[in-house]
């Protein structure tokens, strides 16, 4: 019989087995020690697709829950099974969840159904773990501008964080592409920004070839609350982000006074020079549409965006140079840190953190509460980690899952790559040799899925899975592993049971192979050439006026 604490994704602390098993049945109480009515009704929600009553108890065996103090760390827990039950022991709810979803993975894998098949018996081995994450930010980011990905996939996509003990979902929620929120104060965001006549067809930008398929969908602010509400109650935040002042075309597409000149909402990929007027009368539209946002999501964080701006139009344009002068600035990347501060300042005065992409910390849009998403190497990671920010490190090597997870000729359509499993394997998110202060200010790690060649929910989870186990592993331990492919081989078993569509480790399904359509392996950017580039670029301590990026 495999022993199933090793086989425990992320990776325990401490975990191992003992002799003799227990079996949870109708008859199993949930047990609340003093103090822990809460946490025990978490666990409930968390093994309802078990279908057992567990009858409450205030004491006794059984299952039992119990916040102590003593378990120190926020997201600590200990899990002990014997032959006379299971106790869950953490000094927070969060704890609690994670000591659950353990516990479901040492079950059998049907637990990951939503519904167990007849005859499913739940035993679980005796053993014991002790665990506590290395990083408070553990993400994943989901890019629904490019493709829209509807509530149904977050909410499963949600799930799939839980079990792995992600804690961040972030939602990339506009871009030239699409605008993805509603909004009923300006309801032409999403009304026009939300849908696009068509899409780029295979990888060849220059060609000009499209699908002749619309695409579109926006979720309602009542479908953000729902999601954000059910990611909640599994111990997951969402932070949505609002991509400003670039990747705007969808944005003016549907309010063209708010930028310099005419833009549709884009069929195609690339970086586009739709960048908002940043003057106050846009300041203001943006913070009345924050302000929605933020009224319908309780988190503590809005994502600003501030990645990839082409700023030459405000250069040319009257009013903006106008108000850049009025300001005593000369260089319109002055602006671009004083526009992303605006409304950093907003969202601080509704209790939200910004937090950006690294172009805008270099150029000057951060306050000193915003967390800085570092995607370009680790070079401004360091930097605004010694500066004093909260840093969350995504590199795109190896932490962009848009990327080929190998060379093989039958891969499907990606932007290039390869980044492979043992890539991710050996991130190191809080380097050695960083200052204890730098290293300090990580807080976390990060993955990203963006979604221009990953059209629909199926090949999401080919993306995403199982590099994002692997990635779970690194994030919570906040170093490489390289133990991984014994556990993930029983992992994947479970992956299987959740219904999850991972590409399996020995390569792409017939159907998942890119075949010699529109979906054929393209001859994408090679993953060395992207690395060397953003090495450049991060190591510029400024930026150049006309472009804050690549």
């Amino acid at each position: 019989m495999t022993d199933r604490y090793q086989s425990l994704v992320p990776r325990p602390v401490a975990a191992h087995s003992e002799a003799g098993t227990y079996e949870l049945t109708r008859d199993t109480p949930l047990v609340a020690a003093p103090g822990s009515a809460a946490a025990a009704e978490v666990v409930r929600l968390l093994l309802a697709p078990l279908r057992l009553p567990l009858p409450p108890a205030s004491s006794g065996m059984g299952l039992v829950v119990r916040i102590d103090p003593g378990v120190t760390g926020p997201e600590a827990y200990r899990l002990r099974v014997t032959g006379d039950g299971v106790e869950l022991s953490a000094s927070t709810v969060d704890g609690i969840r994670h000591a659950t979803q353990t516990l479901r993975q040492l079950l059998p894998d049907a637990a990951w159904r939503s519904t167990a098949p007849p005859g499913t018996r739940w035993i679980v081995p005796c053993g014991e773990v002790t665990d506590a994450p290395a990083l408070s930010w553990r993400g994943g980011m989901l890019d629904v501008s490019r493709h829209f990905f509807a509530k149904d996939t977050l909410l499963r996509y949600v799930d799939l964080f839980a079990m792995h003990r992600l804690n961040r979902l972030h939602l990339h929620l506009t871009d030239d592409q699409g605008w993805r929120i509603e909004s009923r104060r300006h309801p032409r965001l999403h009304e026009v920004g939300g849908h696009r006549p068509a899409t780029q067809a295979w990888y060849d930008r220059k060609a000009g070839r499209t699908d002749g398929t619309p695409h579109g969908g926006y979720y309602t602010l009542d479908d953000l609350a729902e999601i954000a509400a059910y990611a909640a109650e599994r111990g997951i935040t969402l932070v949505p982000e609002i991509d400003l002042p670039g990747h705007a075309s969808a944005l003016l597409a549907a309010y063209p006074e708010l930028g310099v000149r005419q833009h549709n909402v884009s069929v195609g990929w690339g970086i586009s020079d739709a960048v908002v007027r940043p003057v106050p009368a846009t300041i203001r539209f943006l913070t009345e549409v924050l302000e929605e946002l933020t009224d319908a999501l309780p988190g503590p964080y809005v994502h600003l965006g501030g990645d990839e701006c082409l700023l030459q139009d405000w250069v040319t344009d009257k009013e903006t140079s106008e108000y850049m002068g009025s300001l005593g600035y000369t260089d319109p990347v002055d602006l671009f840190g004083h526009f992303l501060r605006e409304l950093a300042g907003h969202l601080s005065s509704r209790g939200r953190r910004a937090v950006m992409w690294d172009e805008g910390y270099v150029g000057g849009g951060v306050l000193p509460d915003s967390v800085v998403t570092a995607w370009r190497g680790d070079g401004v990671a360091r930097r605004a980690a010694a500066a004093g920010y909260g840093v969350v490190r995504c590199p795109v090597y190896p932490t962009y899952f848009d990327y080929d997870q190998s060379d093989g000729p039958d891969e499907p359509l990606s932007i290039g790559g390869p980044v492979t499993l043992p890539d991710v394997a050996a991130f190191e998110p809080v380097p050695d040799g960083w200052s204890d202060e730098e290293r300090a200010n990580v807080i976390g790690a990060q993955f990203q899925a963006w979604a221009e060649y990953i059209p629909d929910a199926r090949h999401l989870d080919y993306m995403v899975f199982p590099r994002a186990a692997v990635f779970a592993d690194v994030a919570w331990s906040g170093r490489p592993v390289d133990d991984y492919e014994a556990r993930l081989a029983g992992h994947l078993r479970r992956l299987d049971a959740a219904g999850c569509a991972y590409r399996p480790l020995s390569g792409p399904l017939p159907w998942q192979a890119g075949g010699t359509g529109d979906r054929r392996r393209a001859d994408g950017t090679p993953i060395a050439r992207v690395r060397e580039h953003l090495e450049k670029l991060s190591a510029q301590a400024d930026v150049p006026s006309s472009l804050v990026s690549m």
